[in-house]
């Protein structure tokens, strides 16, 4: 977790929000990534920070099996990155700060249509949480992307609770 943490720095000194990303496999980092795009010229959803390192692993390893991956991100992953992770086979997942606005890991996957209810999925969520929170704090004080959203809102209050 304390190179996605890294990632996120590196993303939020860039101006992007402050969520990094490594998939790391026979305990070795394969890839690394941050959020990009979050502002400026090319703004889009797409380039989530979990899509960003697994688009470079791809890139890198093509045809890799993910089945044995782990995924840390500094961030809950959303629903688009969530499912796009579980469709490239990939079931394990480690994340930092909970996205209460989007976060898609605590998706009942066996209530859903065949291709997902099977799937065995481990989530290990909160790890170096007070870090990653900082990151985020720093970015909504900051800069507008999320502004007024009940994450930003949500995530200045934890941080004031943790700074009491």
């Amino acid at each position: 977790m304390a190179e996605a943490l890294a990632e996120a720095e590196s993303a939020l000194a860039a101006g992007e929000f402050p969520v990094g990303c490594v998939l790391v496999g026979d305990g070795r980092i394969l890839a690394r990534g941050h959020r990009e795009n979050s502002r400026g010229p090319h703004f889009n959803e797409l380039d989530h920070a979990e899509v960003v390192t697994l688009r470079t692993l791809l890139r890198r390893q093509p045809g890799i099996d993910c089945a044995s991956l782990t995924l840390y991100s500094t961030m809950e992953p959303c629903l688009m990155c969530y499912a796009t992770m579980l469709l490239s086979g990939i079931r394990r997942f480690v994340w930092a700060y909970e996205d209460v606005m989007g976060g898609g890991t605590s998706l009942e996957l066996s209530r859903l249509a065949p291709l997902y209810a099977a799937m065995e999925v481990e989530v290990r969520g909160r790890v170096l949480r007070k870090r990653s929170l900082r990151l985020f704090a720093r970015f909504f004080r900051t800069w507008t992307y999320w502004q007024d959203s009940l994450l930003a809102t949500y995530t200045l209050e934890q941080a004031d609770e943790v700074d009491r």
